[in-house]
């Protein structure tokens, strides 16, 4: 199944944000005018119109001309809970917990491998053994903290990334950024993600996305299919690189 490009001539162009249902990403493309839809499985929490409730492989094919921004679960992948692996947690069984690994390591593969030109997935940092499932893997691009964009936490947050050049960050270090946003000289970065409190909420809280981070896509990203020559610019930025 095909979707009709909204403007062929590319004054607007179409964003997928796929596994995102804060629309954080979403909000921060519509602002500078382009064609950006959210897809997730959960309903949008912020009740726009611009959220498709499926799953997001029905829809790849559906005309993403400008790029897709992919969040899909982490929890089987990441190299923070790889202990569970061999030690499963109450209530599941190694059996269970290979089958998880191999279904998030499959939607991260079918993503990567998309018929989408441009293609930006965040994750955190990955374990070997989902590394070992992936189709074509390749090493994240970048790592980054939220920081880097102006929002005062921390999280190191990795993108896997095809045919976009990584961002480039608002501030090299936390002293600027805390300066910056006049912050006392002894704040630290806030650790919200891993001192998220325990319950079954717990791993929405932990994967919402950063606006910092969200407005930098936009902004940066936003006019590559005009620009392709960023691409090779960016490319040279290796600070930040995994």
């Amino acid at each position: 199944m095909s979707y009709p490009i909204s403007n062929p001539e590319g004054r607007e162009l179409r964003v997928l944000v796929a596994c995102e249902a804060s629309g954080e990403v979403r909000r921060a493309f519509a602002k500078l005018g382009h064609d950006a839809w959210s897809c997730d499985l959960r309903p949008a929490m912020d009740g726009s119109n611009k959220h498709l409730r499926r799953d997001v492989r029905e829809i790849l094919d559906w005309g993403w001309d400008l790029l897709m921004v992919a969040h899909p679960p982490c929890t089987r992948l990441c190299n923070s809970g790889v202990r569970w692996l061999s030690e499963p947690p109450p209530g599941k069984t190694a059996q269970q917990m290979q089958a998880e690994l191999e279904e998030g390591a499959e939607l991260f593969s079918t993503l990567w491998n998309a018929p989408i030109e441009r293609v930006a997935i965040e994750n955190p940092v990955m374990h070997k053994y989902a590394k070992a499932l992936i189709r074509n893997y390749q090493k994240p691009a970048q790592s980054v903290q939220p920081w880097n964009f102006g929002d005062p936490e921390t999280k190191r947050t990795c993108f896997w990334l095809r045919g976009l050049p990584p961002l480039a960050p608002r501030y090299q270090t936390w002293a600027e950024c805390r300066h910056a946003l006049g912050l006392p000289s002894d704040a630290k970065p806030i650790d919200r993600v891993h001192k998220a409190a325990p319950g079954p909420e717990r791993w929405i809280e932990r994967s919402r996305f950063f606006p910092g981070i969200a407005a930098a896509m936009a902004e940066q990203w936003g006019g590559i299919a005009d620009n392709p020559s960023q691409c090779a610019a960016g490319a040279q930025l290796s600070l930040f690189s995994a």
